[in-house]
């Protein structure tokens, strides 16, 4: 299953085609990666914020280190067939870290990396008191990060933070500058408005004629809008990080709420798929075929 050089021609084909859009769910575990490969995503996005919170239920402030990231990162990889775009936060330290993960997630089977232009420890990007290094250093961040890679359809997206506390121009020139570096995907993160969005791929696409993503948290700080209006407006990527791990949570309160013991423990109030589905989607059928090829050995 390891085709992780043709997953990344993949990807960049469809990113880098004109009109292009892609629509990419959010996936933080094995569970939420099997769910997804199963429908017709043309990518998908593992989500820094819902990994953290998965495997260590912790918020996505820059606790989570490399090797931690990077084996969750192979993990998916390994056990799906649809190209993945991994969150890299800042790139776990200095250039020499940056050039370390871009090596590391690129092994491990990522079409691409998301790097941003927080301080250490970062936030996530929807919260505020998010800090910025100076335009200067995530340059020099993304050319190492450029350079580092292997296969140059793996995709590099600058992400600038800028926005929230140094304004939209700030994130413009930003992107600008992360462009001319090297980057092959721009992320001007959490736009506050519909013309803002409008503005920003304006800008950008007449400026650098690069994929522009946009990230939509439903009730964070940017207006999430059909797709059609987003690739109206130019994105060509729209990330959905937190969405599945949204409706997760709410399922799993829903039904562990009715097996408290005041409940009866039947009617439940979150619907279950069938326990075939589920093994099923675990792969026991490859179990099954395997017990009774040997059997008899």
């Amino acid at each position: 299953m390891n085709d992780f050089k043709q997953r990344r021609a993949s990807l960049a084909g469809k990113l880098h085609a004109r009109g292009a859009f892609i629509a990419a769910p959010g996936v933080y575990d094995m569970v939420s990666a099997r769910v997804a490969e199963r429908f017709a995503f043309d990518a998908l996005y593992m989500t820094g914020f819902g990994v953290v919170a998965s495997a260590y239920g912790l918020p996505d402030a820059g606790l989570a280190t490399y090797t931690d990231m990077v084996a969750i990162v192979e993990r998916i990889c390994d056990n799906i067939t649809k190209p993945i775009i991994c969150d890299g936060d800042t790139g776990y330290g200095g250039l020499l870290n940056v050039r370390h993960a871009v090596r590391g997630y690129e092994r491990a089977g990522a079409s691409g990396i998301q790097l941003e232009d927080q301080e250490f420890p970062k936030k996530c990007g929807h919260t505020l008191g998010r800090r910025v290094i100076p335009m200067a250093d995530m340059v020099a961040k993304i050319r190492v990060a450029a350079d580092a890679r292997e296969d140059t359809n793996f995709q590099i997206v600058a992400r600038t933070d800028a926005r929230t506390t140094l304004g939209l121009e700030e994130a413009l020139a930003r992107a600008e500058a992360y462009a001319k570096a090297g980057a092959d995907v721009l992320f001007v993160e959490s736009p506050e408005s519909e013309d803002e969005m409008a503005l920003t791929c304006k800008r950008l696409t007449e400026s650098c004629g690069k994929p522009l993503l946009i990230n939509c948290v439903e009730s964070g700080r940017t207006p999430v809008l059909p797709r059609a209006r987003l690739r109206e407006l130019g994105f060509g990527l729209a990330i959905y990080p937190a969405t599945g791990l949204m409706a997760a949570v709410h399922a799993l309160q829903k039904t562990y709420a009715s097996l408290l013991p005041e409940r009866d423990g039947v009617s439940l109030d979150a619907p279950l798929i069938e326990f075939k589905d589920l093994t099923g989607l675990m792969n026991f059928d490859d179990v099954y075929r395997f017990e009774a090829k040997y059997r008899e050995l």
